[in-house]
């Protein structure tokens, strides 16, 4: 058997047909929210390919060559060149407050004739690499201060440079890379903390520090109550109580702090919007609300392919690309936004399984690496369509409209196929 045959042997193709899935699907539903019954334009219409639709189709052309590209090269090429691969896109994040333009208020795009990319989207990928090859090394060990601090150092840096060119939504993508390290022995403290410090802050919008303060005096009270042993040292546990409530408190008082005095105004606005649609009924909490009618007005069923009213109309805006959500659930129902969920958990799931049979530790962290941004995009999105999230321009997978989208994410993904699809030649870690 040839070389490329048993290449082809070895590709997870439950993988590659369910990503092949999401991206028909997607187009379907970028077609549709696009589709003006007037015009009526076709794939053999020249025109056709001024609207998103078209231009998603000749994204969807080029991801195929990318994908072609990426099977053609050596597997080993993409632990080697990690550092130079992410040092290309800091490079890229650095010129793009320069050189780049903005689009819907992120100067964060480079623009070249009519094409436009964002460095961002794939700066990713490039940190997942990094972070891989740098786990990878025989003395790295995650419980070691050193090792975190450097890998919060691969991780920080793009962060710092995406959140300066005003995209905070695609720099908050990489706290999914908590996701990699915990597998790779990061302790159980550190994503406790971060689910601690998102409940806090969560808390800290929604109720008074009044509240908060008597509902920890209340949990304090009962937790000692109900743990006799610690009668014998009651002071050194009421000390630890008042220090924990202390800590809590001047977190609360932290994040009002930073909401009103160091986000800015639109940033701001997305938070009030999440809490309350109606403080700005004709801006964010417009586009929030008609999401939510999109979705709901659906029913079990739908209303059908091209019969969704809310989406002729126009109703939700950015709906091909941030919203395409919503022409799910209002066209295929509850049904259908079912299938789309349980579709991408069998993904989410496949990639797992598939991270952890690596026999190499930068293929299985680079592949944890890969669920953790795809995870955190698939909730972020869907949580923003019904308003459990805050706007912040975070596309679905493969669903959404957008060449630097489709293309990062086809990247992303089929690396991680490629390193598979050479498990055995790989050395067990």
């Amino acid at each position: 058997m040839s070389n490329q045959n048993q290449l082809v042997s070895k590709v997870d193709w439950i993988t590659v047909s369910l990503y092949a899935l999401f991206v028909l699907a997607g187009w379907m539903n970028i077609y549709s929210a696009v589709y003006n019954p007037e015009t009526h334009l076709w794939i053999f219409d020249a025109k056709f390919y001024d609207s998103n639709a078209g231009k998603q189709l000749i994204w969807m052309g080029t991801s195929l060559i990318l994908i072609i590209c990426i099977f053609a090269i050596d597997f080993r090429f993409f632990e080697a060149f990690a550092p130079i691969i992410y040092a290309s896109f800091i490079g890229l994040l650095v010129l793009v407050p320069f050189l780049g333009v903005t689009i819907n208020g992120s100067h964060s795009w480079f623009k070249f004739g009519t094409i436009t990319i964002q460095p961002a989207e794939f700066a990713k990928t490039a940190t997942a690499l990094l972070l891989a090859k740098y786990i990878n090394e025989p003395q790295v060990n995650l419980s070691k201060w050193k090792n975190q601090w450097i890998a919060a150092a691969i991780i920080g840096l793009p962060m710092i440079l995406i959140i300066a060119s005003n995209e905070t939504g695609s720099a908050l993508v990489f706290a999914s890379f908590l996701i990699l390290l915990y597998r790779e022995g990061l302790p159980g403290e550190y994503p406790g903390l971060f689910i601690g410090s998102v409940t806090i802050f969560v808390s800290a919008l929604l109720l008074s520090p009044w509240t908060i303060l008597a509902t920890l005096i209340v949990i304090a009270g009962i937790i000692i109550a109900l743990s006799p042993i610690y009668v014998q040292r009651l002071k050194q546990t009421y000390t630890k109580a008042a220090l924990f409530i202390v800590g809590i408190m001047f977190m609360v008082f932290l994040v009002d702090l930073a909401v009103n005095k160091v986000l800015k105004e639109h940033q701001r606005n997305r938070i009030k919007v999440l809490i309350d649609p109606s403080f700005d009924p004709r801006g964010l909490g417009y586009q929030v609300t008609q999401s939510k009618i999109a979705i709901g007005s659906g029913g079990f069923w739908g209303k059908g392919y091209l019969q969704g009213t809310q989406t002729k109309f126009d109703f939700v805006p950015e709906q091909s690309t941030d919203f395409i959500f919503c022409t799910i659930g209002e066209e295929h129902g509850f049904f259908g936004v079912m299938v789309v969920i349980l579709l991408f958990v069998a993904f989410l799931w496949r990639l797992m399984y598939l991270a952890d049979q690596q026999r190499s530790r930068f293929a299985r962290a680079y592949g944890y690496g890969v669920v953790g941004i795809l995870f955190f995009h698939f909730l972020v999105n869907i949580g923003m369509t019904i308003g459990l999230m805050p706007i912040m321009g975070i596309p679905l997978p493969f669903f959404s409209y957008g060449g630097s989208s489709l293309w990062s994410f086809t990247i992303l993904l089929f690396i991680f196929l490629k390193l598979d699809s050479h498990r055995s030649d790989m050395l067990s870690r």
